[in-house]
Order: C-alpha cells, then sequence, then structure tokens
C-alpha cells in the first residue's frame, strides 16, 4: 500500500480509535472546521499511544516520561488511581490526539503555592502525534477543556503552571484567558503559575452554552488560528 492509499488508511485506523468512545465533554468548532471532545483515558485503548506521546522529542523535555514499557504502566495507573486528577484523551473528528490531566489545585502541589480555594481545577496538556503540531489546534483545544472544567464543577478559576522555559505554551494559556500570577518553584521545574477566572473566561473565550452538541462555533476563536501547538506542562 503506497501513497494516498496508505495515507487513506491511517487516517481511517486513526478514527475508529475515537469511534465508540464516552466523550465527557463536546463541541464544534467552526474555525477550525473540527469537532474537539476529550474522553477519560482507557489504559486497553490508550496505553500504546500515550507511551509513544510522551516519548515524543517535542514532549519529553517538560513530562519526562519517557519511560520503559512496565515503568510507564505503573505511572499511568497511578495517574488512573489519584482520586484529585482525571486523565483525558483529546480527539480532533474523533481521532486521539492529545493528552489532558484535569485536577483539584487544592489538592495538588501547586495548591501549597497560592491561596486555592476548594473548587478550583488545573489543566496540564500535551499534543501527541507531531502531524498535529503548527496547525493552530493548541488554542481552541485549551479553550474547550477550560470551559469544560467550568460547566462541570463549581471552580471559580483554572489554573496552569507551564514550565517557565516553554513560551510557546505561555502564549497559548494568554491567549485562552489565563493571566500570569507570578513564578513558583515546583519538585520537577520553575513554572509560571496562570489563571483563568470564571468570569473572565465567559465573557471573552468560552464554547457555547450548548457545547456538548455538534452545532455552534466557539465565537472568539478567529484570533488565534495561527497559534503554535509545541505546547506541555
Amino acid at each position: 500500500m503506497t501513497g494516498s492509499n496508505a495515507d487513506s488508511a491511517t487516517a481511517t485506523v486513526a478514527a475508529r480509535a475515537g469511534a465508540g468512545r464516552e466523550y465527557a465533554y463536546r463541541v464544534r468548532n467552526e474555525r477550525i472546521d473540527r469537532t474537539v471532545a476529550f474522553a477519560e483515558v482507557d489504559p486497553t485503548l490508550d496505553f500504546d499511544r500515550l507511551r509513544a506521546w510522551f516519548g515524543s522529542d517535542h514532549v519529553k523535555p517538560y513530562w519526562q516520561l519517557d519511560l520503559p514499557e512496565a515503568a510507564f504502566r505503573a505511572k499511568l495507573d497511578s495517574k488512573l488511581g489519584d482520586d484529585h486528577l482525571t486523565p483525558y484523551v483529546g480527539l480532533l473528528d474523533h481521532t486521539p490526539m492529545s493528552y489532558w490531566e484535569a485536577y483539584r489545585a487544592a489538592d495538588d502541589v501547586v495548591g501549597e503555592r497560592y491561596d486555592a480555594e476548594p473548587e478550583d481545577r488545573g489543566v496540564h496538556l500535551l499534543i501527541g502525534p507531531p502531524e498535529y503540531l503548527g496547525h493552530g489546534y493548541a488554542v481552541p483545544l485549551l479553550r474547550a477543556i477550560t470551559a469544560f472544567q467550568f460547566r462541570a464543577t463549581d471552580a471559580g478559576r483554572v489554573v496552569s503552571e507551564p514550565d517557565v522555559r516553554n513560551e510557546i505554551a505561555i502564549r497559548v494559556f494568554e491567549r485562552c484567558g489565563y493571566e500570569p500570577q507570578g513564578r513558583i518553584d515546583l519538585p520537577d521545574k520553575e513554572a509560571l503559575l496562570m489563571h483563568c477566572e470564571r468570569e473572565r473566561c465567559f465573557d471573552a473565550v468560552a464554547e457555547p452554552a450548548d457545547a456538548n452538541t455538534d452545532g455552534d462555533t466557539d465565537r472568539c476563536v478567529d484570533v488565534a488560528a495561527d497559534a503554535e501547538t509545541e505546547v506541555g506542562r
């Protein structure tokens, strides 16, 4: 199998990987002409792809989870068993292409670095396959996960703590309504603490109210079509 036939077959296999999954959140984004969705990580479906993503050159410097199979399985099991954190696979048009963690900030180490409220949520992210880099997907994906956290919880703010070296990630968070609060020291990095307040999200960057349908568009993603996507924690 060669050429366009091979490409078509690869795309078909990738799409099937997302078929039949139960989505926790879904929205149609007309600016990128894609359906954005998040599904909780299923280790049976996702183990191999996640291990490959964490071993990618653009991910390794920020996540440091390029591990042997047994060690990676133990780390993934630990994340899945952590009751303050939920790992998600992010999908575009039902194709898995990103990894996300949504967590209760007050129960995380970051909650020790600021005056965390009990309902605060936080997010970590990475774009997996290199072919999804550089197409402006990071901003609509991040806006969708942020809106998801506000719609699914009573959080007044969502926090992030990108590595201070990761200027691209910081710019993406800023374009999604996250405001810098200052540098903080975490066990694995020096980070920039950033907050997105609920009011700011829904005034400026959130998806429409009927985001769990495949209908309306994100009304603010137009300004971010050129966003880079080499983002990490």
